[in-house]
């Protein structure tokens, strides 16, 4: 605060307390400031500036999350929360979540991040992150989860497809050529592991990095793609695409919510648990049967 103003009698004016004289006095004692005129104004020394924007964001933190833990009250509570989610979970449930904080909590806003997912529990653990939406990750027991929705793999392909017979069969599937969405420049996807294990290859003429781009193709392509049902669901307004079940067996693809121990009893991030359970649905959720 002091370094911030530069001039002492104004950061004592400000904040009217005698703390702020003893914390001048441990910055000129420990290096931090240094006196410019007698008793009036201080200045950074080199150290302090390269200290300066760590410790602003790391007071930044600390205010947040005393806000969110001391008397939270998502009507009156002026806050922001951060969460990592994939794409295709901003689109099923950042819609919903948004017109219901547009009524509950109206002063607190929603940032939502994709990071690495080796990433998550450090980001967890230091506050970058309040809460995590994903698949089943290899965190450390400090790291709670719940399962909140499961969806299974789709293909889709354009209904004008002249290689999509009467009964999907394996070797259909295998016959066609494939988009496959990831944001990974090289490597197999869950199905071609599936595959894989059956001493099965598909051929893969297009990789991309979202699912509605992949979903166009499709539509205007003899490509076709595997994805989650419930997604293939909310695109599929174009009546031109349909929904194949997949003809490999596949594990289930499992959601879970994730939050730090340190948040486990905090109020805002309860909350927050709350309303992220509220947007997906109050039960695991499964896309319709399809053809």
């Amino acid at each position: 605060m002091v370094i911030g103003m530069d001039n002492v009698r104004r950061a004592c004016w400000r904040r009217k307390s005698g703390l702020v004289g003893a914390a001048i006095f441990a910055s000129l004692l420990y290096g931090f400031v240094e006196p410019v005129r007698a008793n009036v104004v201080v200045a950074p020394t080199a150290l302090t500036k390269r200290l300066i924007e760590p410790l602003r964001r790391s007071l930044q933190t600390l205010e947040a999350l005393i806000e969110k833990s001391e008397g939270f009250d998502p009507v009156r509570t002026e806050t922001a929360f951060t969460v990592a989610m994939r794409d295709p979970l901003e689109v099923l449930i950042l819609p919903p979540m948004m017109r219901r904080l547009a009524r509950t909590a109206p002063r607190i806003d929603l940032r939502t991040v994709q990071v690495r997912r080796r990433s998550v529990e450090a980001g967890l653990a230091d506050g970058t992150l309040d809460a995590v939406l994903d698949v089943s990750l290899p965190l450390s027991e400090r790291v709670h989860r719940e399962r909140v929705g499961t969806d299974r793999f789709v293909v889709v392909a354009r209904k004008s497809h002249p290689g999509i017979r009467p009964g999907f069969t394996v070797r259909t599937y295998l016959e066609q050529q494939h988009v496959m969405v990831t944001s990974r420049r090289r490597g197999p996807g869950a199905e071609d592991i599936e595959l894989g294990q059956r001493g099965l290859r598909r051929h893969v003429r297009l990789r991309c990095r979202n699912y509605l781009a992949a979903f166009r193709v499709v539509g205007q392509t003899d490509l076709v793609l595997t994805m989650p049902e419930r997604y293939a669901a909310l695109l599929g307004g174009n009546s031109a695409i349909r929904a194949l079940k997949m003809p490999v067996k596949m594990p289930t693809l499992d959601l879970y919510l994730y939050w730090h121990d340190r948040v486990r009893d905090d109020a805002a991030n309860r909350w927050l648990r709350g309303e992220l359970l509220e947007a997906l649905g109050k039960r695991a959720f499964v896309g319709k049967t399809v053809a």
